[in-house]
């Protein structure tokens, strides 16, 4: 469960599915610690959603909670990725880790979110800040060739407490090259900065840290300009509000699906 997925909870007392879901049937899973995992599953026929944007999933049970979790795969992918963290004694979480292929996972119908393209305005380049499984919409976006037909750079920045707890974004980085639809767009256009609080690596600190020190910058060879570039933000609460206290010291505005601006954040998932 992402530290992300606040306090979005819905109950059902049914012992079908919900009016409103769909019953998927999960096709993979991927381990990569005692905290994290990734997993796959079917994908609705009649499902549509921007790449950036979440659902709320859930176990079948008498009385299932169901949270929200960024989609991980691109809106034209025809499976649906989603990546968590394991929450010990968590309602949905102490369950969801333990899923094998061939298991059921409900998920409601309508997708929505802020972090999706149709929320920036025009620019030059895309800076995604994420932390922990934050990552998750981003991992999305890095994927469609719509990121790239609107940006000419793609930065995605994560921040995470260890090196290992990097694994899973360092594995897109790697598998974006090959990709057959965004690998050639993507060739010299996406890079990964990363960042650890709580082991040294190549940079150590905080992302809003990083900034403001200009270590970021540096990696990435740029400096972020509000006049140029755009950014998304998805994170803990306390990066939220720092990182946007700092893109609006820079001379960003918060953007919305119905007002496009230089920034968005996830606003769905503080709490």
């Amino acid at each position: 469960m992402s530290e992300l997925a606040a306090d979005i909870i819905d109950t059902f007392e049914t012992p079908g599915p919900p009016d409103g879901c769909f019953a998927e049937t999960v096709t993979e899973i991927e381990h990569y610690s005692d905290r994290l995992f990734r997993f796959r599953m079917t994908r609705p026929a009649s499902l549509r959603f921007r790449s950036g944007e979440f659902v709320m999933i859930g176990l079948p049970g008498d009385r299932p909670v169901f949270r929200a979790y960024s989609i991980a795969s691109p809106c034209w992918d025809d499976t649906l990725e989603f990546y968590s963290i394991k929450v010990p004694g968590g309602p949905l979480t102490e369950h969801l880790q333990k899923i094998r292929p061939g298991d059921t996972i409900w998920m409601r119908r309508k997708p929505t979110g802020t972090l999706v393209l149709d929320a920036l305005l025009p620019g030059r380049n895309l800076w995604m800040f994420a932390t922990g499984t934050g990552i998750a919409p981003f991992a999305s976006i890095i994927r469609d060739p719509e990121s790239y037909e609107k940006f000419e750079h793609l930065v995605l920045v994560q921040g995470c407490r260890q090196q290992a707890d990097l694994s899973y974004a360092q594995s897109l980085a790697q598998a974006v090259p090959d990709d057959p639809l965004v690998g050639e767009l993507a060739c010299g256009r996406l890079k990964l900065i990363t960042a650890t609080t709580q082991e040294r690596s190549a940079m150590t600190g905080r992302l809003t840290t990083c900034l403001t020190d200009g270590r970021l910058e540096d990696a990435a060879g740029m400096a972020i300009d509000s006049a140029r570039d755009r950014a998304m933000i998805c994170g803990s609460m306390a990066m939220l509000k720092d990182m946007c206290d700092l893109l609006v010291g820079r001379g960003f505005v918060e953007g919305s699906n119905a007002r496009p601006a230089g920034f968005v954040i996830e606003k769905a998932f503080v709490g």
